[in-house]
């Protein structure tokens, strides 16, 4: 099965350089439902581009009728963030012209949807795939309003014609999955929105993050959540659904590497899932699922720590450790300007928990990110 290859213009720079996507779409045989599958949102976060192309690979060998749908996969889709450059490091998470997170500023309709709960009381006697349809329209209808202002003289930022070009692609999936990893040195799992803890258990990693606190605006949460908002209109008006929506963001391995442990984590749970919801017709790993044990956590429980003091990070617990209220988790070596010699400072855990951020670089200012753990 060969995909369809489409060019999606991104931006031009102002030596006349033109940035542009690339997007594979496989089509298969059947309709079926649509998963949109995308990386490297961030700029050092490049292992979901392995992912992607291992998938690409792997869904050349298949045939059109082993797929259900299509897959619409899109690799490298932030180039901006992923040519930027500071010496040798990548950081490329913020629009440096607008001082913006790449991840949170996308549009998203939960936040204007004023006649929700009439919509929700037009449609309480309607068959659940017709509310789909009906919502859907009214979310494509308000999003094109977005190309309004971007075709009006005074335009609009580059970072709302970024996100109207990945959301356009997007807006109209079932499923949606968003491949990072983190800026640091981080574990691999997966964040995910509520209802959804069966679909997770698909991607076969260890433990995964509930959404009960969105930090605002990024692709999964702006994508899923008028739907969820949908979901509990419904269930206050005293019918229970469930849309057959979802949204995922994998965070495989660490920033600036494609650690092949992560990149075979990302592809295996990325083939299960699609197996596990019909959308590839292969030989699949229902007792790998079957007997997946997967930890499920909160995000409002996740606490970072930051230096209390500037210094360089000695002595630190390593990655994936368990530790308990009272370990201790790193020492400061502090220097001073004060004619004293230098001290070390004992940081100690606050909480029970499972290290699962540390930061990469070892030397700190004062309120700077050490490492974060989850309880």
């Amino acid at each position: 099965m060969f995909p369809n290859i489409e060019t999606v213009f991104l931006r031009q720079m102002a030596s006349g350089d033109r940035l542009s996507l690339q997007v594979y779409k496989f089509i298969g045989a059947q309709l079926g439902k649509k998963v949109y599958i995308q990386s490297n949102l961030h700029g050092a976060e490049i292992a979901g581009n392995a992912v992607i192309n291992q998938l690409i690979e792997f869904l050349l060998t298949l045939n059109d009728t082993d797929l259900i749908g299509e897959i619409w996969l899109v690799p490298v889709c932030n180039p901006i963030g992923t040519n930027e450059r500071a010496q040798h490091f990548s950081p490329g998470r913020y629009c440096v012209y607008e001082a913006k997170d790449w991840n949170r500023i996308f549009w998203d309709y939960e936040k204007e949807a004023d006649d929700l709960v009439a919509f929700t009381k037009s449609q309480l006697h309607i068959n659940l795939e017709d509310v789909r349809q009906n919502y859907l329209t009214i979310i494509q209808e308000q999003f094109a309003k977005l190309l309004e202002k971007i075709n009006s003289p005074s335009s609009v930022s580059y970072t709302e014609f970024f996100r109207y070009q990945l959301q356009s692609l997007s807006l109209d999936a079932d499923y949606l999955i968003d491949l990072h990893s983190s800026n640091n040195q981080g574990l691999d799992f997966l964040y995910y929105c509520r209802n959804r803890e069966d679909s997770a258990k698909y991607f076969l990693l260890d433990f995964g993050i509930l959404l009960d606190k969105y930090d605002g605006d990024a692709f999964d949460e702006a994508f899923i959540k008028p739907w969820l908002a949908l979901e509990a209109s419904f269930q206050q008006l005293g019918r229970e659904i469930k849309f057959d929506i979802e949204a995922w963001t994998l965070e495989l391995g660490t920033g600036m590497q494609m650690n092949p442990d992560s990149v075979a984590k990302g592809v295996r749970g990325v083939k299960n899932y699609l197996v596990q919801k019909g959308v590839l017709k292969i030989p699949d790993s229902s007792d790998d699922t079957k007997n997946h044990e997967m930890t499920f956590v909160c995000s409002s429980n996740r606490q970072k720590y930051y230096a209390i003091a500037g210094g360089m990070i000695q002595s630190r617990v390593e990655l994936g450790s368990q530790v308990k209220a009272g370990d201790k988790l790193y020492q400061i070596l502090s220097f001073n300007k004060e004619k004293k010699l230098p001290s070390v400072i004992d940081i100690f855990a606050e909480q029970d928990g499972l290290v699962y951020d540390i930061s990469t670089n070892q030397a700190v200012n004062q309120g700077e990110f050490v490492l974060g753990v989850i309880n």
